[in-house]
């Protein structure tokens, strides 16, 4: 896939050696996945690059924001992103790899391409839910339009559960009454 950054080191030719490369990752690069909760955003990664004969060392630092949805009232709210990660390159054509770390490339390659490694981290930095954080008094900053539904649903959903009773349920309530 080509990328809107350019995110590839090309190895061959570099002698032994540290190498410090950074990429600003934009709007432009995130739509290139179409991922339904990554919309945008801006993430700096400062890469360092160990190069030895037979294996490269990839020493990730990144932060910034990303542009997301809202898990509650689904408006969009930006979300801060940063973390460390270290990827293993080794030049080989007959090992095999089962870590995730380790990434294993032919003895013919001459560049390495870092945006799905980069585009992951990313994404393994979100939380499972990502809601609109608190103000200072405790209350939500979620669109209140929104939440004013969550709340209708909620009454709802209380009012039927206390109404309609099933009787296969009612013999459990019962038996739990007489502890």
């Amino acid at each position: 896939m080509e990328h809107s950054v350019d995110t590839t080191i090309q190895f061959s030719g570099l002698k032994p050696g540290n190498y410090k490369y950074q990429y600003t990752l934009d709007d432009s690069f995130f739509s290139d996945y179409k991922n339904e909760k990554i919309l945008g955003g801006e993430v700096v990664f400062d890469v360092e690059f160990e190069k030895n004969e037979r294996m490269m060392m990839l020493y990730f630092d990144y932060s910034g924001k990303v542009l997301t949805t809202c898990d509650r009232c689904l408006g969009e709210m930006e979300w801060p992103i940063n973390g460390k990660q270290v990827l293993c390159v080794k030049i080989s054509d007959n090992e095999t790899s089962d870590n995730e770390d380790v990434v294993i490339l032919p003895e013919s390659a001459y560049k390495i391409d870092l945006a799905q490694w980069m585009y992951e981290y990313i994404v393994i930095s979100l939380p499972i839910q990502c809601i609109h954080p608190d103000d200072k008094n405790g209350n939500s900053t979620c669109d209140p339009e929104m939440t004013k539904y969550l709340s209708d649903a909620d009454e709802r959903t209380e009012t039927s559960d206390e109404t309609a009773s099933d009787p296969r349920w009612d013999a459990l309530k019962k038996l739990k009454g007489n502890d």
